[in-house]
């Protein structure tokens, strides 16, 4: 077991992100990432609750990662997404506008409806015709390209187009990259040269160092981490049979 825990684990990713102990890192994180133009930095989060209950039994539950809101009443849905799952800027989408209504309750006014800013994190490359591996994405007018309904965002984070070594780090974006992507591996040494004066950055690395973790958190953390590889060998199981069943079909005909 190394020292720093894989920040990508379901567990470990709400721990540094999703409590209120930590809530400065998600805080900065948001800052970080988001680079407000039209409107001041986050200076505070209220933690919302992650399910988002159906209207009725017979429509899907929607669970995400973190979700939270702003002072401002802005909402924020935070995601980390591991596999590689056929739909997922379609459920990102559908997150984002069920948080959207979710907002009005009973008596609630359409005027008085806030932002939605969707961020995640993406083990996988989700755009393959894009060669940055951050994007951000709004409403424009075709003509126009004025950014009219501004709502909506999202923000996706694809680590697997990442390949910034630790001594070139110099963005507060290169550096969250590297963490999601290269904590287990980064050595005190590197660590030195990705903290400098960062120091939210080294809060993010304490939390994921395991000597602080008790024992029921790294039984559940080595649960998530056994579940992620179960169902990994599982879709690499059925793909190898769809090649099989593939061939076979192929000498039929």
């Amino acid at each position: 077991l190394s020292k720093f825990l894989d920040p990508k684990n379901d567990i470990a990713f709400k721990k540094i992100f999703g409590s209120e102990k930590n809530k400065d890192i998600l805080i900065h994180f948001l800052n970080d990432m988001l680079k407000f133009k039209e409107k001041k930095p986050i200076t505070e989060v209220t933690f919302l609750n992650t399910v988002q209950d159906p209207l009725i039994a017979a429509r899907k539950t929607s669970v995400v990662d973190i979700m939270c809101k702003d002072e401002l009443g802005n909402s924020y849905i935070v995601e980390m997404q591991i596999t590689k799952e056929k739909g997922f800027i379609k459920r990102s989408q559908y997150y984002a506008a069920k948080a959207y209504c979710s907002q009005l309750g009973v008596k609630g006014k359409y005027k008085d409806l806030k932002e939605i800013i969707f961020l995640a994190i993406a083990d996988f490359t989700m755009f393959p015709n894009k060669v940055n591996y951050k994007s951000d994405h709004v409403t424009l007018d075709k003509d126009s390209h004025k950014n009219d309904l501004k709502d909506f965002s999202y923000t996706f984070l694809e680590l697997e187009k990442f390949n910034v070594p630790v001594d070139k780090l110099k963005t507060m974006i290169e550096k969250w990259a590297y963490f999601f992507k290269h904590a287990e591996e980064t050595s005190q040494e590197d660590l030195n040269k990705i903290i400098g004066n960062d120091y939210i950055i080294k809060k993010a690395y304490e939390e994921l160092d395991h000597f602080y973790w008790d024992e029921k958190e790294l039984e559940d953390y080595e649960a998530v981490t056994k579940k992620t590889l179960d169902y990994e060998a599982a879709m690499d199981q059925k793909y190898d049979e769809g090649k099989i069943e593939g061939k076979a079909e192929g000498k039929e005909e």
